[in-house]
């Protein structure tokens, strides 16, 4: 393990006015966005819908890195560019998704546990000799009626600190993603509460495996209230709760923090990511990992006008350009006009 290089690349991650562009999604889950605008999602199509977004003129000036799929990994462009040379020349960073899913938590009705850690060894080091540089594994945690426990918590996030352990071994920087889902009518202080526990948990066993914090990157979810939260907070309430939350519960030494944007909106989650950059400079770069809220606008355009990629590579130029001017706390809302 090379503990500079994996620095290094952290830190590229999060550089100033840059995010990540989160593609890794499975299947099954693909599937369901492509049924969205009435394509069947095969092998070839997912692979010329994610060559379109990674071909993208001037991406890099606001992407730093892409998480992938294992199929698109080993995938390549339709004039035969290896998709990994196609990120390597415009300066994004190849990562990869590793973990198998969430699955229920034995005698725990609701919850879940991520599985993915058997073979990890393995499978992270074939990884790395594809040219992945950073990977990503995300845990599930449901606010509910007396839940999450406290089992529930301590099995994911002592699978995430195994799973950032074996990482760094191979050379490939973590990124540890602790959902706290926004499903659910619970309210902003119950999100808080869930939220702190979930991080202190996360880091306590980030320690106990001698995880090296600079070389790691935590994918956060928003403190924000639940989707069916009859009076949902607002930007700057939002925006204030988050950073209390970090500021509370993660170490100073961590490379970074990039958000999830779980279901928000596209302009909402790039306004609160915005509003706390506004709220000043914190030890670790504040920035985006955005699935959905990167890719909406553009999934929309590739469906309806296959053959030609540039309305699609627009729309996710445009959405990157709009979070990476929040990433550094300049986002202004006319520009989405």
């Amino acid at each position: 393990m090379d503990i500079s290089e994996l620095v290094t690349t952290a830190q590229a991650l999060v550089a100033p006015g840059k995010g990540i562009l989160a593609i890794d999604e499975s299947t099954g889950t693909i599937a369901k966005r492509f049924a969205t605008i009435n394509v069947e999602s095969t092998e070839q199509a997912r692979c010329d819908y994610r060559s379109t977004l990674l071909t993208t003129p001037n991406l890099g000036d606001h992407i730093s890195g892409a998480i992938l799929f294992d199929e698109t990994l080993r995938q390549s462009t339709p004039d035969g560019r290896p998709l990994v040379e196609v990120m390597q020349e415009q300066g994004i960073i190849p990562g990869i998704k590793v973990d198998k899913g969430a699955k229920d938590l034995a005698g725990h009705p609701g919850e879940k546990v991520t599985e993915g850690l058997d073979g990890l060894r393995e499978r992270l080091q074939e990884y790395a000799e594809l040219g992945a540089r950073f990977a990503k594994w995300r845990a599930v945690i449901t606010i509910g009626e007396d839940i999450p426990s406290a089992a529930c918590i301590e099995a994911n996030t002592h699978a995430l600190a195994r799973y950032a352990s074996l990482c760094q071994e191979s050379g490939l920087v973590p990124i540890v993603e602790p959902e706290v889902l926004m499903d659910g009518n619970h309210d902003l202080d119950d999100c808080f509460d869930v939220t702190e526990a979930t991080l202190r948990s996360l880091f306590a066993q980030l320690y106990e495996q001698d995880v090296i914090l600079e070389g790691v990157v935590l994918k956060a979810s928003m403190v924000i209230s639940g989707s069916t939260c009859e009076e949902r907070a607002s930007v700057d309430e939002v925006a204030q709760a988050t950073l209390t939350c970090l500021l509370n519960a993660v170490p100073a030494a961590v490379a970074g923090i990039v958000f999830l944007s779980g279901g928000q909106g596209d302009q909402e989650a790039t306004e609160h990511l915005d509003a706390m950059n506004r709220l000043g400079e914190f030890a670790w770069p504040l920035s985006f990992s955005y699935g959905r809220a990167l890719q909406q606008a553009a999934l929309k355009a590739w469906g309806e006008n296959r053959g030609n990629q540039e309305p699609a590579q627009q729309a996710l130029a445009h959405r990157a350009k709009m979070n990476g001017l929040a990433a550094i706390g300049e986002y202004d809302p006319a520009a989405e006009s």
